[in-house]
């Protein structure tokens, strides 16, 4: 039997052996297609997101599912629009029942714990209601034991590793696109991706707390980073996944019992 933790790679009757009647978890990063400035790949937050659900999957007994590897579109405000050249992005009720579907297929193979690990902000609320109606179908053809965990991996990062990771102040999650914490781990996971000499030096970004459409591309920094990412480092990096990897992991120990 393979060692591998990703369902995509196990013949159909492993997969079927190492679901365990229901008691492994599976996890789903959804991730998403979208320009991270001039220094960083355009799939961070599919990459991010599907290192750490290998990692957890390994401490915890888990698979990992393909992930989704388009996400909603990118907002001004936390991904610098969806205007910029690479961004490919789905409308919303696309990814509803992209993920929606995705859910109902694991429940069908007897999956009754499964975590959503989502790594492009805008995804979140489109990835909670597809856990609603998914369970709402399940329920309907009379599976009423599924356990969904929804998360973002970048909120299991704790205050004592902002402030040494942030010693000159944290922007915040929205401004930090393309900033210090992806290109950090990014630098750690997949430093071949990694231009460093094309970090962007400009200060953060200032929106106002609101948003406007039509989009105007003009308030938005030309590099798409929206904060930069000059101290960013592999050690940061390393840092920074180990805590989503260990927080990660025992959060879903507790929540599934394992």
């Amino acid at each position: 039997m393979s060692e591998t933790v990703l369902i995509s790679e196990l013949p159909w009757t492993d997969y079927e052996k190492r679901l365990a009647k229901g008691r492994t978890p599976v996890l789903l990063p959804v991730g998403a297609l979208e320009q991270h400035g001039p220094h960083l790949p355009l799939n961070c937050d599919t990459v991010i997101p599907l290192a750490v659900c290998e990692a957890v999957a390994k401490r915890i007994g888990a698979l990992v599912a393909p992930p989704l590897e388009y996400g909603y579109k990118s907002q001004p405000r936390s991904g610098g629009g969806n205007h910029f050249p690479g961004t490919t992005s789905l409308d919303g009720n696309t990814l509803v029942l992209m993920t929606r579907d995705i859910i109902r297929e694991f429940g069908r193979h007897g999956v009754r714990k499964m975590a959503i690990v989502v790594g492009h902000t805008e995804n979140l609320m489109f990835t909670t209601e597809a856990c609603d109606l998914a369970l709402r179908d399940l329920k309907a053809q009379g599976i009423t034991d599924m356990k969904l965990i929804h998360l973002g991996y970048w909120e299991f990062m704790t205050e004592p590793t902002i402030g040494k990771v942030f010693p000159d102040g944290f922007p915040s999650w929205n401004l930090e696109h393309a900033g210090v914490m992806e290109t950090s781990v990014m630098l750690y996971l997949r430093k071949n991706l990694v231009d460093f000499g094309q970090v962007p030096k400009h200060p953060p970004a200032d929106f106002p707390p609101y948003d406007i459409h039509p989009v105007d591309p003009h308030r938005i920094p030309s590099s798409g980073a929206l904060s930069s990412g000059q101290t960013a480092t592999a050690e940061k990096g390393k840092y920074m996944f180990d805590e989503y990897v260990e927080t990660i992991a025992e959060a879903l120990k507790k929540e599934f019992a394992l």
